[in-house]
């Protein structure tokens, strides 16, 4: 059985995470992708922490593609890279709107002699919009799309310092919205025969992944009702051995209240005068959870506790650290971690691809390449001669270098 993109061709001119997780993602599929890295190298490259010369932030992105280390600053260099893009299905970056342009490479100059190409460009703000040329990373557009905000109302003077969160959501979820759009462009294509070019913005997405943001923009009053099933307004309790739980949702929205009410086998709290509405168990909420809390102690055994929480449709789970989530059965039976070959003698695990197919076989992991690995391999593949090769690289138009924090070989 094939894998669903098998076939295909990606171009990718993508650098640090929202494009490079974009193509791997396209990867994962069975696509087929050739990675354009300038002289200077992705960014991505220097993240720590590093195993030999790879980065495993690197890693996590790249690997599996092959990759073409050139300048385009020269001629040669953009009449090769426009030989690959003239039989792409797939070209994706994610520079400031307008970057690709100036060396020949944006839609409206490739579609001229691609018009099938699928060709998605990932942005902070989109291509026309005024904001197009402001630079974005995600922890700025997630502060200017409403989510920082929003984790600063929630916890309001439990939070004694604003922080930024630990992962990068506009990147990932941007990636993830650039395969989604490619998809759907790839079925258009099948159907017409014509490419097209797929705008994805970061602050959009950011926004239409947000499901807490209706009542801000719809000027409702919650009267101290939560929003239903938040990850934020699910507590964190302990055990008695000492570890610590979490229940999801929150025991002031009412269903849950019941539910919780129900799990506990405490009906009573229903009709306790300081409970009766979301905004009283708002204002009561410590000796609530003190209510719950103390009847966790009551529970040694994690499973009779899943058990009596899943009766009363709420759901329970360990808080744990990846290394420890990955020892759990789990983990084996889906085959949650691949082992990545760390090109310094050894193997590193990064996670395996999210999904199942029962008609197709996705493809193993590939190696993460050093800038420059497949030069020689990637411009054979388009007939340039092994003469135009040695002179590319000696001119250092085609650019290696397997320390990314050292001088190029």
């Amino acid at each position: 059985m094939s894998a669903p993109l098998e076939g295909l061709r990606v171009i990718d001119f993508t650098r640090v995470l929202a494009g490079p997780h974009c193509t791997k993602t396209l990867l994962d599929l069975g696509a087929v992708v050739t990675k354009i890295e300038p002289p200077s190298g992705d960014i991505g490259r220097v993240s720590m922490p590093h195993v030999g010369d790879m980065s495993l932030y690197f890693v996590q992105q790249n690997a599996g593609k092959r990759n073409l280390s050139i300048d385009l600053n020269y001629v040669e260099a953009r009449e090769i890279v426009k030989k690959l893009c003239e039989s792409a299905d797939i070209i994706v970056e994610n520079f400031r709107p307008g970057t690709l342009d100036r060396f020949g490479f944006g839609y409206e100059q490739v579609r001229q002699y691609n018009p099938s190409v699928v060709y998605a460009s990932l942005s902070g703000y989109g291509q026309s919009t005024s904001w197009r040329n402001r630079p974005a990373f995600a922890p700025t557009v997630q502060a200017e799309s409403g989510l920082t905000d929003i984790v600063e109302h929630h916890f309001g003077d439990a939070l004694t310092e604003l922080r930024n969160d630990a992962c990068s959501h506009a990147d990932v979820y941007t990636g993830l919205q650039g395969v989604i759009g490619i998809l759907a462009a790839l079925q258009h294509r099948a159907h017409t025969g014509e490419g097209q070019h797929i705008d994805v913005s970061m602050a959009a997405t950011m926004l239409s992944v947000n499901e807490r943001l209706g009542a801000q923009l719809s000027g409702i009053d919650t009267d101290g009702e939560p929003i239903a099933l938040s990850a934020a307004d699910s507590h964190i309790f302990t055990l008695p051995d000492g570890r610590r739980i979490t229940i999801a949702g929150s025991p002031i929205y009412t269903p849950m209240f019941v539910r919780y009410c129900a799990m506990m086998r405490r009906n009573d709290l229903i009709n306790v005068p300081v409970y009766a509405s979301a905004k009283l168990r708002r204002e009561n909420l410590s000796s609530l959870l003190s209510e719950v809390q103390s009847w966790l102690l009551t529970f040694e055994d994690i499973d009779l506790l899943q058990t009596q929480v899943s009766e009363a449709g709420l759901a329970v789970g360990v808080v744990r650290s990846v290394n420890e989530f990955a020892e759990m059965p789990w983990a084996d039976e889906w085959g949650a971690l691949v082992d990545v070959d760390d090109r310094a003698g050894g193997t590193v695990r990064m996670p395996s691809a999210p999904w199942r197919f029962s008609e197709a076989t996705l493809p193993a992991p590939g190696a993460p390449a050093f800038q420059g690995e497949h030069n020689a391999e990637v411009l054979r593949d388009y007939a340039i001669d092994e003469a135009q090769i040695e002179s590319l690289t000696a001119r250092r138009i085609l650019v290696s270098r397997h320390n990314p924090l050292g001088n190029f070989d």
